[in-house]
């Protein structure tokens, strides 16, 4: 597929400076970039790269002289690199119509040009909306309701009674609706609490490989609109993340947690359970949080704390040793300097 540069600088709002007629191929990085291949540059530690790189055109920020071919000048090259990459992204392969190798229960309702690959199953009174992508070997528990254009990848499993939203990517091997880890003990013996509520989960989100989201114990789970979550992300029963909210690899959020809006949550991030994180609100990767975040802080560390005292408080962590022996140092100078006073 050839695209001109005209027609892609009027797809990302941008201006051409150069030849706007350049066929267009591919997109890629700099140091990778060849002919017929758009690029973006918009961080300076790259502009060696951007002054050596063989791409046919570049979007930028400003126009620069480091680079010779046609620019494409936009006011934010990143998103501007991510509305050209879906232009030439591949499209979600669909198996062509339902594979007679799916397990569909008739009572099911299927919507329009709808892709079921083989060794799916459907389970009792499931709805499936329009342009839904199944992959292999998932799972449908009875009831689900999926909405239109989602995608759910291989070896997922949604169970019973669970919603998901318009335009959903759920990627491989993530459970959806399995029992929340509720017990009460009776003596020494732990007694299951049946987890009966559901997972909800709303339009534009998408949910990251390996990903466990279980089942409220009453109520729902739920993830609102445009959430993002990596891989290995574990979600506990009667959680609620609020709307845009992203959520880096195997951070783990415990039992009613409430996330608010357009929060950011770091890597391997644990949440004690019951906790409430206000609206934008930013968790530093590995921090745990014990107690609830107020709106728009910045907090670190385990325990959390505000971001910048963290940095300043594990500075002075390799410098305990020392301050531990000047501590000694100045003990003994004391107890000699009290000996001298007697």
């Amino acid at each position: 597929m050839e695209i001109p540069l005209k027609k892609i600088a009027q797809a990302v709002g941008g201006k051409v400076i150069g030849d706007d007629r350049l066929g267009i191929t591919g997109i890629d990085s700099l140091d990778s970039a060849g002919p017929g291949s758009i690029s973006f540059f918009a961080d300076r530690r790259y502009k060696e790269s951007l002054s050596k790189t063989n791409a046919s055109a570049i979007m930028v920020r400003e126009q620069t002289e480091l680079y010779e071919g046609p620019q494409v000048v936009v006011p934010n090259p990143e998103l501007a690199y991510v509305r050209v990459a879906c232009l030439f992204a591949r499209p979600v392969p669909r198996f062509n119509g339902i594979s007679d190798r799916a397990s569909i229960h008739e009572s099911s309702r299927m919507g329009n040009n709808v892709s079921v690959y083989p060794y799916v199953y459907i389970g009792e009174d499931a709805v499936i909306g329009d342009d839904v992508v199944l992959f292999a070997g998932v799972f449908i528990g009875d009831r689900v309701k999926i909405g239109n254009r989602t995608v759910v990848y291989p070896n997922v499993s949604v169970f019973e009674d669970c919603v998901i939203g318009n335009n959903v990517i759920i990627h491989a091997g993530t459970v959806i609706g399995s029992d929340g880890f509720g017990f009460v003990q009776d003596g020494t013996t732990s007694v299951k609490i049946p987890q009966i509520g559901i997972v909800q989960i709303d339009d534009n989100v998408e949910i990251g490989a390996n990903n466990c989201i279980d089942r409220a114990a009453l109520g729902k789970t739920w993830i609102g609109k445009g959430v993002k979550t990596d891989n290995l992300v574990q979600v506990a029963h009667n959680v609620v993340i609020g709307e845009d909210t992203i959520v880096v690899a195997q951070a783990a959020i415990a039992g009613s947690v409430r996330i608010g809006r357009q929060v950011i949550i770091g890597g391997q991030v644990a949440i004690s359970d019951h906790v409430e994180i206000g609206d934008r609100v930013m968790i530093g990767s590995k921090s745990g949080i014990a107690k609830s975040v107020s709106s728009g802080e910045v907090v670190s560390g385990t325990p959390s704390m505000p971001h910048r005292l963290w940095l300043k408080t594990s500075g002075l962590i390799k410098r305990l040793p020392l301050f531990n022996e000047r501590l000694k140092h100045l003990e003994k100078k004391v107890e000699e300097l009290e000996k001298r006073l007697k």
